[in-house]
């Protein structure tokens, strides 16, 4: 028997990013921070886009090709070979294909780090598809990934959680065509301003605010335009507070974040909306923590973990809340695949907090090893 035992195999990480949805490049410019950030002495990494059109191809691993730029958003490319992953239980060697010659193997993936923002990735569907290849990835299971996305069933979720939402009206598919009027009847109800948004969509595409029911039927095209069913959701007069939440060691409870706030500096966004958020950053400002008396404080960071543990969340959530001039505490939502842009909350709030990025993405990737497959 030898005596040199071969070292250890770092675990191997599958960076998984792009794909079907609206939000396609704020995927991209995610991964672009955490290809920056991953500690290769610890990981082996494995970047994989997803195109367009949904399919899986082999990504240069290189933070820079993903970045937002000025006039640039970035894109995964169609390429000639194809990646897939195996779907067979005790097979876990991804593979590369170009239908011609015999699939060249890649190795083995320990995790699978699913970058992706909604629909076809953040919904609970990819996590289905990692669910049959018996592979380990970070972040949350197919139903809480799925109701997360969908806001109309993450409310009824939180309410029959005891937890505090706002009022909202649901307009299911083929509903407003059939009456316009009485849905605008509907609407009038919660009052004015009111903002009307996706059920399943991110990064506040196709969100916009009324302020005159005349604007309602645009917005609801607007809406219609990444999702058939819509959410109208009453303005609450309050400050917009964020907060993050990270999954739980074995026997504790998940982590919160010190709360942030969100402050649009700039004359040019009436709201927190997709420009804001990813291109234009000198129109918003974050403050963390944020200034709020401390059992305020200590009330965000509580509704944070029950809103996470509400919907079975696992690994990562930002939650985001209204505060009321009389101090209540409203969610508003969860969001179980947070951006890790630059621009991004999630990661800011958690070094303020004491976690830097680095660690994040360590201690990320630690919890989705630690965890087992299948039913948990």
């Amino acid at each position: 028997m030898s005596s040199h035992s071969e070292p250890p195999r770092k675990p191997r990480v599958l960076v998984l990013f792009g794909g079907r949805s609206g939000e396609h490049a704020i995927s991209c410019a995610t991964a672009a921070g955490v290809l920056q950030a991953i500690d290769r002495d610890r990981y082996e990494v494995l970047p994989v886009g997803i195109t367009r059109a949904g399919k899986w191809v082999r990504a240069v691993d290189d933070p820079d090709a993903w970045k937002l730029g000025e006039g640039r958003l970035p894109e995964v490319l169609d390429a000639a070979e194809e990646i897939s992953i195996p779907l067979a239980a005790g097979d876990d060697v991804v593979r590369l294909a170009d239908g011609e010659t015999p699939p060249q193997q890649l190795g083995a993936v320990d995790v699978v780090f699913p970058l992706l923002h909604g629909p076809f990735g953040e919904d609970g569907t990819v996590q289905g598809l990692l669910e049959l290849a018996d592979l380990r990835y970070v972040g949350a299971g197919v139903l809480a990934s799925a109701v997360g996305m969908d806001k109309h069933f993450m409310k009824l979720v939180l309410a029959g959680s005891d937890l505090p939402v706002g009022p909202y009206v649901v307009i299911r598919p083929g509903e407003w065509e059939r009456s316009p009027q009485t849905w605008t009847d509907t609407v009038a109800g919660l009052g004015l301003p009111v903002f009307v948004k996706p059920a399943r969509a991110g990064s506040s595409l196709g969100i916009s605010r009324v302020d005159d029911l005349a604007q309602l039927p645009a917005a609801v095209a607007a809406a219609q335009e990444h999702d058939p069913k819509v959410i109208v959701e009453a303005g609450i007069v309050g400050r917009e507070i964020e907060c993050a939440v990270l999954g739980a060691r074995p026997g504790e409870r998940p982590r919160a974040s010190l709360p942030g706030e969100i402050v649009v500096t700039s004359d040019e966004h009436s709201f927190y909306d997709f420009e804001s958020k990813y291109l234009d950053e000198s129109g918003v400002t974050l403050a963390c923590p944020a200034d709020l008396p401390e059992h305020v404080t200590a009330e965000i960071r509580e509704l944070a973990v029950r809103t996470f543990e509400a919907v079975g969340a696992e690994g990562l959530s930002r939650v985001d809340v209204f505060v009321t001039p009389d101090e209540r505490v409203i969610v508003n939502e969860i969001n179980t695949m947070p951006g890790f842009t630059p621009f991004s909350m999630y990661p800011r709030m958690w070094e303020r907090t004491g976690i830097s990025y680095p660690e994040l993405v360590d201690e990320l990737l630690t919890l989705a090893l630690e965890r087992p497959t299948g039913l948990r």
